[in-house]
């Protein structure tokens, strides 16, 4: 799907609220979001005569009356190939989970099945709200991840997945160091600034225990060059304790020392990280991704963001892969995220403002895109989101908007959808996939996909 055309209007009408998180963190009463050629033009109310000049002209009105409007979430760690894998790796420790399910469905995959997992992941991402991404795809069929991608809509950074070591890595997943990374850059070649610049490339070596420090410092000097990183770190315990074992040093240390740091390298999780190496990654800038879903789900604990972000640390929010969530919902990962914060540090440790923030501001940050989404205003790409609370349990609404968005909102809320000017989702109808088809297909896919891997 291409960006918005030369020339094309729409207009967000009359919203209850706008957020547009913003430095000053406004919200707008009764306002428009007026938008140009895939760019905010306007945050503010449009008179009546100029709104139906626009409609005549052939430009889109989104009547937003009642609702509350705001920037598109962003996700800084997701798995697209992972999503026919829902429900097939269950109840399982992180390196177990791993090498008994998760590299073999991967290792299964055929450029049907990647295409089909990443078209599901994208249509459950926009139909909750969630408009970027960072994505890991797998070793094989990264292409087919990226074209899903650039037909549903969304705007994504991703990256083929980087494996030339590591113990259990199933045959159809491992790859020589070369190979890996010929393929990578002939895919940044390919991808980089594809659809309009909605599309962008990370370089993703999946973790230290998969790669070879030849790989690592490979990526590190394309890093150091003007790339983007996404990685794994500091998960689990014991994948902890064996990268010590194998380098002798802290993960995140590790990763420093070989130049995997700065502002354009992603690490997800960071669960098990101390003092030392907080204050490596806030010198740095590197950013860190925090899934609490799926580190309850995998047993791998609760990374300390308060710390983190007292330490100066850039975080942001991801649900991770659908086999170790199962659901890739931002609001679900935006309320755990603020609740899980005050088990750590306290009842105003993340305040709901806060929170929105890592899923908005911080996500467009480690995306490199800072500078183009994450806030509404004016000159920023038109990712916009329009939420209806409907379900009883959001009424009454109380005086926070932010307390209503991080803690009563929820995907079935999203009632329409922007990226790049262009209205994705409307009242709740994905426009760019069939998602009908998708789920008839999933279930089938899902099985065959099951048997390759030997499950």
């Amino acid at each position: 799907m291409s960006p918005a055309a030369a020339g094309s209007e729409l207009l967000v009408r009359g919203a209850e609220m706008v957020v547009t998180m913003d430095d000053r963190r406004r919200v707008l009463r009764g306002a428009d979001v007026l938008v140009r050629d895939g760019r905010i033009a306007a945050v503010s109310r449009v008179p009546g005569a100029r709104a139906a000049a626009l409609a005549r002209r052939g430009g889109t009105v989104l009547d937003a009356a009642g609702a509350i409007v705001l920037p598109g979430l962003v996700q800084s760690h997701v798995h697209l190939c992972q999503t026919l894998g829902r429900g097939l790796a269950d109840d399982l420790e992180l390196l177990t989970w791993l090498r008994r399910r998760v590299w073999p469905l991967e290792a299964a995959l055929d450029a049907r099945t990647a295409r089909l997992s990443a078209e599901l992941g994208c249509a459950e991402l926009l139909l909750g709200g969630t408009t970027a991404i960072l994505d890991m795809g797998t070793v094989h069929h990264q292409d087919e991840v990226f074209d899903a991608c650039r037909r549903a809509g969304l705007r994504a950074v991703s990256g083929k997945a980087m494996m030339d070591a590591g113990a259990g890595v199933p045959r159809g997943l491992r790859e020589t160091t070369q190979a890996s990374l010929r393929e990578s850059d002939a895919l940044r070649a390919r991808w980089q600034g594809a659809a309009g610049g909605r599309l962008g490339y990370a370089y993703a070596p999946r973790f230290v225990l998969s790669c070879t420090e030849a790989l690592m410092r490979a990526v590190a000097e394309r890093v150091a060059a003007g790339a983007r990183v996404h990685t794994h770190a500091s998960e689990n315990a014991t994948e902890c304790r064996l990268v010590r074992a194998r380098t002798g040093l802290p993960n995140v240390a590790y990763l420093h020392r070989l130049g995997l740091a700065g502002p354009r390298a992603t690490l997800a999780h960071c669960v098990h990280v101390g003092a030392g190496e907080r204050r490596l990654l806030a010198r740095a800038g590197t950013h860190v991704a925090h899934c609490p879903s799926s580190n309850l789900k995998l047993a791998s604990g609760v990374a300390d963001v308060p710390a983190l972000r007292a330490a100066g640390v850039p975080v942001s929010l991801g649900a991770d892969g659908a086999p170790c969530n199962n659901n890739l919902d931002a609001w679900r990962e935006l309320r755990l995220c603020a609740q899980l914060a005050k088990v750590k540090g306290g009842p105003t440790a993340l305040p709901a403002r806060e929170a929105l923030w890592l899923a908005t501001r911080g996500g467009a940050a480690a995306l490199g895109l800072e500078d183009e989404i994450g806030s509404l205003e004016v000159g920023k790409r038109a990712d916009v989101v329009v939420l209806r609370p409907r379900a009883l349990g959001a009424f009454p609404p109380g005086r926070d908007v932010y307390a209503r968005l991080v803690y009563a909102a929820s995907a079935a809320d999203v009632t329409d959808v922007v990226v790049d000017g262009r209205v994705v989702v409307r009242r709740g109808v994905l426009r760019t996939l069939d998602a009908d088809r998708l789920r008839a297909l999933a279930g089938s896919a899902q099985a065959r996909l099951a048997r390759r891997a030997g499950l």
